[in-house]
């Protein structure tokens, strides 16, 4: 049976063309029930058996939730005892369009067998199509299309009385009118809550129900915030210029304040500060907003005072008074920012968010506030009747939404995580707070890898330069198992060098488009833990088959150059090859053999020769202009039976390191400056935006309160200033200095050369880079290498790899998964730190102030490579009389004044009173100032009484 629909359309040209839409209709659809006999199917997923014992519902049943009871009860369809469900056709591409991450939750339950969920295609059988009546609209169309595919499942069931002991099809709706026209026509119809609470076997699941908007409208009378506009007027407003639209991101230290960023024309993009609860109007960080700009004499400066944590958190909206004068007393001390308001939330950005509850202290309660594990995010109210089993787990809470009459969002419980402070637990947190697909790969993925035993094919070895017999080594950190690369040096006949790179060949193993590809360009990036490594690809290609290890044949892609002595490149040649590395050395095994004046075999030759080049390459970037930042690394002693680190250390840098680095960056530009002569469209590139001069201002501060002067005109300026900057009898004066030169820069980024016409790598003082080095572990390096590939003929290209929008948007998510691993790697390194302290006590090290804030020090600890705060301030708000300096900045402490790298000593110890953000405490011994310093022997220990702050 075929129905059409025929309309006209105007094109952009100012034509008209006739359009003609076929929708087929069949009677040949299956029900997918195990008890019908009438419909020919080959399987069936909803089963015979399908009861669950529930009050409602004594009998076996089958249910069809409709399109707003899928959006918003997704959690509790997830769960196991939730099973026989028929998914409409009509439900799933109306989930589809409104919530891509809900819809993919859909599909992944309905190739889960246990699951039994069942996509009925209702939209083409003949008798469910439901065609649009005039005047109707498209949801009320929707929702009748739901009641007449439940009553064609009621009725074609009860035709196997004999056979369905009493079968029976259940709707479930929360929309009123839908269910009133449901029960007309008989059908039965609960509303999903008190179905869900009418389940005996699971009560836990009412826990997991989202609030509907008539109980968000129960919990207060009082209006807190203003209304949102609707969106027709937001966007009418932005397209008049008298609202802005950008992204909202919270404050780390105070969620009271945050800013947002509206991205202008091009590379320009305007920050508008947000102050207060009524300004923030319920936005939450990283939500899509519309902001109007207040007037001039309304504006305010960002707060410069670091709030301490204030413990148990207070159920009530007066908590934040003094949080709201400390704003406003700031405000009228430093330079006001361009302010504005919240007007209108454009996307949400919620997700579950990981934390602990507070226990409510009204005794019974069901309703409690819970406090997530990242501060940025507002305490969220929810109801469970499971509190005093929660209460000390790490648990997951979804926002449901946030009514005006309401301090905090509405949300419901998801899942429990663990015990908080057990480390499997607060890894699994770190993992979800920085959005780390961490699941195991899935068989889908897994079934893409080669087939073992693998080797080399007679094929591979045509298509192939044969450069076994090249005395290649790899050298990389010590317990390094995803070897990328390898290095060779060889002199030539005519005198000359021949330098040799060889990465790993991973795109020979992962092939454009497939389930393989896809999971590791999501994934984007590897991720290391302190301890622990989060694989982009599957442990058989990052430890075994693509590792560049000793004695075993192995795949490349290597970047060969003929060099003369100073080390300036006479040729370059790129080939896919095949190598057999001599030896898998540590920084400190290549460097002991470097300095061995008795060792002098083909790998240590190799190793020297590439050593005194490497010193040249390094000496001439650094002469262009290249910058050598620091950066304090720490390094973990794990024990080998707990796990628990035992030992915590600075790392030390090596020349073999800077030997590394300085190939692995030749390799890279020669790289980028071929694959854009060949594709100028479609290169993946990596840039470094020059900082904006106002970065620079705390460096040049800090450095003049040394009398030193820092020019930050260029990157040679400042590379050059970095260079002179000495301070007598402070050796570390030059290290500290570029420690916050580091913290000036801006994050370097992947883009597609199509769309950006600024290239230059501002650190690296080159005009063009890309990454190539690194395929195992990062998917920017694979696509680099299919583009290379491609430009010397040793592979065929594909559609997505020449499309420059395609590409800019794979940027966009590997720049994200990029950021969000560097966060959770130091949060990784944070809690490791914590583990270390925990069982030290109190330790008292020197170290150095890094920034002055209004009301504390921070000081870094070089020995650890810890940072910390020393707060002058109490938490009733008393203490020494204080007197902040901006220009300096300088904070007079009674009658001792503190600069930025001003030398000090200070106690160290674990403050684990608050059991969610433990933290290391650190407290002032020297200079000794009455009653703010404290002898060491006088320090109380930390609190064992648990609290949960915000």
């Amino acid at each position: 049976m075929l129905k059409s629909k025929t309309f006209v359309k105007k094109t952009r040209s100012g034509g008209v063309v006739k359009i003609v839409r076929e929708h087929y209709l069949r009677d040949d659809i299956w029900c997918g029930s195990e008890i019908c006999s009438e419909c020919k199917q080959e399987t069936t997923v909803l089963q015979r058996d399908a009861r669950i014992e529930s009050n409602l519902c004594t009998y076996p049943h089958y249910f069809i939730p409709d399109t707003n009871v899928v959006l918003h009860q997704i959690d509790v369809l997830e769960d196991p005892i939730i099973r026989n469900v028929i998914i409409l056709q009509t439900v799933l591409q109306e989930v589809r369009h409104r919530s891509a991450p809900i819809y993919k939750r859909v599909k992944d339950m309905l190739h889960e067998k246990e699951k039994h969920f069942y996509t009925f295609t209702n939209e083409h059988h003949r008798e469910t199509f439901t065609e649009r009546e005039p005047g109707e609209s498209a949801n009320d169309r929707n929702d009748r299309a739901i009641r007449v595919a439940a009553k064609w499942y009621s009725e074609h069931l009860k035709t196997f009385k004999s056979t369905s002991d009493g079968l029976e099809v259940v709707l479930l709706t929360n929309d009123q009118g839908n269910k009133q026209k449901a029960e007309e026509i008989g059908l039965i119809v609960f509303k999903c809550e008190e179905y869900i609470k009418s389940l005996i076997a699971n009560p836990e699941l009412v826990d997991h129900l989202a609030l509907t908007n008539d109980e968000k409208n129960e919990i207060s009378k009082k209006v807190l915030f203003p209304e949102h506009l609707p969106l027709s007027k937001v966007h009418a407003g932005i397209k008049a210029g008298t609202f802005l639209q950008g992204t909202y991101r919270a404050s780390r230290d105070n969620y009271l304040e945050g800013t947002v960023f509206v991205h202008g024309e091009g590379e320009e993009s305007t920050e508008v500060l947000i102050q207060g609860l009524t300004n923030l109007n319920r936005a939450v960080h990283q939500d899509v907003v519309a902001v109007q700009l207040l007037p001039r004499d309304k504006w305010v400066a960002p707060s410069s005072i670091v709030l301490q944590d204030e413990g148990m958190a207070k159920d009530d909206a007066g908590e934040e008074e003094d949080e709201e004068k400390a704003l406003k007393t700031s405000a009228a001390e430093a330079a006001k920012k361009t302010t504005g308001k919240v007007v209108g939330i454009i996307k949400r950005s919620w997700r579950p968010f990981c934390g602990m509850l507070n226990v409510s202290q009204i005794k019974e309660s069901t309703r409690h506030l819970f406090t997530p594990a990242d501060r940025r995010i507002p305490r969220i109210r929810i109801e469970t009747r499971q509190a005093s089993t929660l209460a000390g787990q790490r648990i997951m809470v979804a926002i449901d939404g946030w009514p005006k009459d309401s301090r905090y969002p509405n949300g419901h419980f998801v899942r429990s995580l663990g015990g908080a402070g057990e480390k499997e637990t607060e890894e699994e947190v770190l993992l979800l707070e920085h959005d780390v697909p961490h699941q195991a790969f899935s068989q889908a993925v897994l079934s893409f890898l080669p087939k073992m035993p693998w080797s080399i094919t007679p094929e591979d070895e045509a298509k192939r330069e044969d450069l076994r017999q090249l005395t290649v080594c790899s050298v990389d950190p010590p317990g390094c198992t995803d070897i990328d690369d390898a290095l060779h040096c060889r002199e030539l006949d005519n005198g000359n060098l021949e330098v040799g790179v060889h990465i790993a060949d991973v795109s020979h193993f992962i092939r454009p488009g497939n389930a393989l590809d896809q999971e590791a360009a999501n994934r984007g990036t590897t991720v290391y833990l302190c301890g622990k490594r989060i694989d982009m690809v599957p442990e058989l290609l990052s430890s075994n088959l693509c590792s560049l290890r000793s004695n075993v044949e192995r795949l490349a892609f290597s970047c060969i150059w003929e060099i003369n002595h100073n080390a300036e490149i006479i040729k370059t040649h790129f080939t896919k090859s095949i190598i057999n590395s001599k030896a898998s050395l540590t920084y400190a095994e290549a460097q002991m053999r470097i300095d061995d004046t008795t060792m002098n075999d083909d790998i240590t030759q190799s190793l020297r020769g590439l050593n005194k080049l490497a010193k040249i390459l390094k000496r001439r970037r650094i002469e262009n202009g290249a910058l050598t930042l620091s950066s304090l690394e720490v390094r973990f002693h794990i024990d080998s039976e707990t796990h628990d680190p035992i030992d915590l250390q600075t790392k030390e840098l090596m020349e073999t390191n800077s030997m590394v680095e300085e190939f692995m960056l030749l390799a890279n530009i020669s790289v980028a400056q071929k694959i854009y002569d060949e594709f100028p469209e479609c290169a993946l590139l990596r840039k470094h935006p020059a900082p904006p001069p106002s970065n620079y201002d705390i460096l040049i501060k800090a450095a003049k309160s040394k009398n030193v002067e820092i020019h930050t005109d260029s990157a040679k300026a400042l590379a050059d200033s970095l260079d002179v900057a000495q301070v007598d009898s402070f050796p570390y004066f030059n290290t500290l200095l570029r420690i916050l030169a580091t913290r000036c820069m801006m994050q370097a980024v992947y883009f597609c050369s199509g769309m950006d016409s600024d290239f230059h790598h501002y650190g690296l003082a080159s005009p063009i880079y890309t990454h190539f080095t690194s395929p195992i572990r990062r998917y920017s390096d694979i696509i680099v290498h299919r583009l290379l590939a491609v430009a010397i003929g040793a592979d065929s290209t594909y559609s997505d790899l020449m499309d420059k929008h395609k590409q800019s948007a794979l940027c966009n998510n590997l720049n994200y998964r990029h950021k969000m691993a560097q966060y959770a790697q130091r949060a990784s390194v944070a809690f490791h730190t914590q583990l270390f302290f925990k069982t030290r006590g109190v330790l008292n090290e020197e170290g150095f102030v890094l920034f002055v804030r209004k009301n504390a020090i921070i000081v870094l600890i070089p020995k650890f490579g810890l940072e910390g705060t020393v707060f002058f301030e109490n938490k009733d708000k008393t203490g020494p009389s204080l007197v902040y300096d901006e220009e300096g900045p300088s904070l007079t402490v009674l009658q001792h004044t503190f600069h930025i790298f001003d030398k000090v000593k200070v106690t160290i110890s674990l403050d684990a009173s608050n059991i969610q953000h433990q933290k290391i405490r650190m407290a002032l011994l020297e200079p000794v100032i009455p009653g703010v310093s404290v002898p060491a022997e006088d320090l109380e220990p930390p609190s064992k009484k648990s609290k949960i702050d915000h």
